[in-house]
């Protein structure tokens, strides 16, 4: 359902919680099958706490996305779930302890200034999106370390990935993008950029990707405090117990497998080539639907129940999925093969529109009368060097665009992805994300062509284009 309304329109387009949320059901699905298929009521009791304790093992943002829905649905998590082990460092392979992730306050801000030089500090990607009614963002800064490593460290530079909710401020230069300050006060978190960027934010929380951490004063500090070996909190390991049977164990793969593939929206370049919708309407309800097919007394009722419901779903994906549940099921060697997928493959195109992207007239946006389009995402990569190699510079935006023709009226939206390469310049302010415009590209007087949006709020200067539409 969460998915659904995320992904209903490209001007709702929620990427985060549809991320989340199949983030949640790539781990839980089977622990899921398994619980519904016990036998008595007793056993599907004890596997379903044995699944919320794993579940809630797996990280604090973890454990607060399952109290939320509880509540949500009505339900206590309090008397099921053991308190949350504290967040502190980890240690790596060699012993060495590891940077965790902290949030930004006057102290944090205060101890990173100590062991790195954030004046002389480089933006080296920026992503701004708008989520829900919301902006969050993501920061990446290239950093020289303040305090001393030996002569056998990499010469790689230390990096700062930052973390950024509710934005209600984003002045952004790629001509002005060295030089970082961090001012967290009473009202949220500042990060001034440049010498005229900022970058203001309800919260923002950070974590040092920096193999020679431990050497710093703040590594040193954790180093001695921080549990050796057996002495950390053991990795949850998954609910083993409950033998599927080949349907219920082919209707939990095609669960899993499509949590997988929607997850993909996690990577930007991606996102626009997830079919989220068809994927969404072929397994609209699908909790409800294995409740109740766990819900027969005997195995054999179960056995057709799950058998009736790979059917389902398999018709609801219709001939854009069927090449994708027909290369599925045929790696279960005693899974059935819905005979309605013989005449939906006949019917769906040459390649599945779950692999393969349609491809969009290369002109949309470029052409005069552009049509109007929303800002949904914006980022910016300079060029850098990481382990030994070259990355150009390059800019990507998601925008909402209208459908297709005219005669779909007031359809949903889809998702376009525009982007890049070696951009001159990057600028951007918040308020490129405030509603529905039109993109223009003009020519300055140097020759130099700009994609503009929202009277210059948004302004890419030169680069080679290139535009991908999704499949939805």
């Amino acid at each position: 359902m969460q998915i659904a309304e995320a992904s209903s329109d490209a001007r709702r387009f929620d990427r985060e919680t549809i991320r989340a949320a199949a983030d949640v059901w790539d781990n839980n699905t089977v622990p899921l099958f398994r619980a519904v298929t016990a036998s008595t009521r007793t056993g599907r009791e004890r596997r379903a706490r044995a699944a919320l304790a794993w579940m809630a093992g797996l990280g604090e943002e973890r454990r607060a996305w399952m109290r939320e829905q509880a509540s949500l649905a009505g339900h206590s998590l309090d008397e099921l779930l053991a308190p949350a082990e504290p967040d502190v460092p980890g240690r790596d392979y060699l012993g060495q302890v590891m940077a965790p992730t902290m949030v930004v306050t006057p102290q944090s801000a205060e101890s990173l200034a100590t062991d790195y030089d954030l004046p002389s500090a480089e933006v080296r990607h920026l992503q701004v999106e708008r989520t829900g009614s919301r902006l969050i963002g993501y920061l990446e800064l290239a950093v020289a370390r303040s305090y001393p490593v030996d002569e056998v460290t990499s010469p790689e530079t230390a990096r700062l990935d930052i973390r950024l909710r509710d934005i209600t401020e984003v002045r952004f230069d790629s001509h002005d993008a060295r030089g970082v300050v961090l001012r967290p006060d009473a009202d949220g978190v500042s990060i001034g950029v440049g010498a005229r960027g900022v970058l203001r934010a309800a919260m923002a929380d950070l974590r040092p990707d920096d193999s020679c951490w431990h050497r710093s004063a703040a590594g040193r500090r954790a180093d001695a405090t921080t549990p050796h070996g057996d002495s950390r909190p053991a990795v949850p390991v998954s609910p083993q117990e409950g033998h599927l049977g080949a349907n219920a164990k082919a209707a939990a793969t095609l669960l899993h497998r499509a949590m997988l593939h929607i997850r993909m929206v996690r990577s930007a370049g991606h996102t626009h080539r997830v079919p989220v919708r068809s994927f969404q309407r072929a397994f609209a309800g699908a909790g409800e639907a294995i409740l109740a097919v766990g819900a027969q007394r005997t195995s054999r009722r179960r056995e057709a129940g799950f058998r009736g419901l790979i059917e389902t779903w398999a018709r609801r994906g219709g001939p854009a999925l069927a090449d994708w549940f027909a290369a599925v099921l045929a790696e279960m060697e005693t899974a059935h093969q819905p005979d309605v997928l013989v005449s939906l493959r006949a019917r769906s195109p040459s390649h599945s529109a779950a692999d393969v992207p349609q491809q969009s007239t290369p002109d949309l946006l470029t052409a005069p009368g552009s049509p109007p389009a929303e800002l949904r995402l914006a980022t910016y990569t300079s060029a850098h060097t990481r382990y030994g190699t070259h990355h150009d510079a390059s800019a990507l935006l998601h925008l909402a665009v209208p459908p297709h023709t005219q005669s779909a009226g007031d359809g949903p939206w889809r998702l376009r992805a525009v982007g890049g390469a070696n951009p001159a310049r990057f600028q951007l302010r918040a308020e490129a994300f405030q509603g529905v415009s039109r993109p223009r590209v003009t020519v300055d007087d140097s020759a130099a062509r700009h994609f503009v949006l929202r009277d210059g709020a948004l302004d890419i200067t030169s680069g080679e284009d290139r535009s991908d539409d999704d499949s939805s």
